[in-house]
């Protein structure tokens, strides 16, 4: 969906958050004409910090495209928040759930009739000390399978200045600097019409994982880490009697 067809609510939330982003962030894009397609697309961006999605979904905007995010259901059930998620046009989803399916629906029906959707593929903000991209949980992969939507990679440096989630330091600066990127459409090709496994979805979120590790790089310089791996949970014993 493009901006020019939005409705009441989406135009009501970009008059109050833009003219914040406007006066927080000295902004720098690159890639913008990269979202500038008809037809759905899965957007992917790293996710660095709380502000990050206002950063994200200002720069999709000045792309010409309405964002539409995969969120926590949790959020869209707190009073009035949830009810204006709801009506710009954001997607809950049930974690680990048995109606996590139909979030998977709503996103087919969103990029069908051409919407931008972005998913976090980390799917929490990185536990990476460096703030670098984590190994990548596999919906993403799972929904560009299903519909053969773009895949675009979004590498974002610099809402961790707005707020760092390591400290919980709030930046309160004006004209805070913010970098976003936007590559080329992450090449999948090799898994087009595979069936959805669970090797073949780790292997195309790896794939997508280090497009956007390399496309972060651009942005700090040096040489990225491999992907931070997730730290395993310990199970809790089973009790006998």
């Amino acid at each position: 969906m493009t901006r020019h067809r939005l409705g009441f609510w989406p135009r009501f939330a970009v008059a109050l958050v833009k003219p914040v982003m406007l006066a927080w962030t000295r902004r720098t894009w690159h890639g913008v004409g990269q979202l500038r397609t008809d037809g759905g697309v899965i957007i992917v961006p790293n996710h660095l910090s709380h502000t990050d999605p206002l950063v994200c979904a200002h720069f999709i905007y000045d792309a010409g495209r309405w964002p539409q995010f995969l969120g926590k259901a949790s959020v869209f059930r707190i009073p009035v928040v949830g009810w204006i998620l709801h009506r710009c046009r954001q997607i809950p989803v049930e974690r680990e759930t048995a109606v996590a399916v139909e979030s998977l629906d709503r996103l087919v029906a969103a990029l069908d009739a051409g919407g931008a959707v972005v998913i976090y593929p980390e799917g929490t903000i990185t536990r990476e000390p460096q703030l670098w991209p984590m190994r990548g949980k596999t919906g993403a992969a799972r929904l560009a399978l299903a519909t053969g939507a773009p895949v675009v990679p979004v590498a974002m440096w610099g809402p961790e200045r707005l707020f760092d989630p390591r400290t919980g330091r709030v930046g309160l600066r004006p004209r805070t600097p913010v970098t976003v990127v936007a590559g080329p459409p992450v090449d999948l090709s090799r898994w087009a019409g595979a069936t959805p496994s669970r090797v073949v979805l780790e292997e195309m979120t790896d794939q997508i994982m280090v497009t956007l590790r390399d496309l972060l790089a651009g942005i700090r310089g040096g040489t990225p880490p491999p992907l931070w791996e997730r730290p395993v949970r310990p199970r809790t014993p089973e009790v006998t009697e």
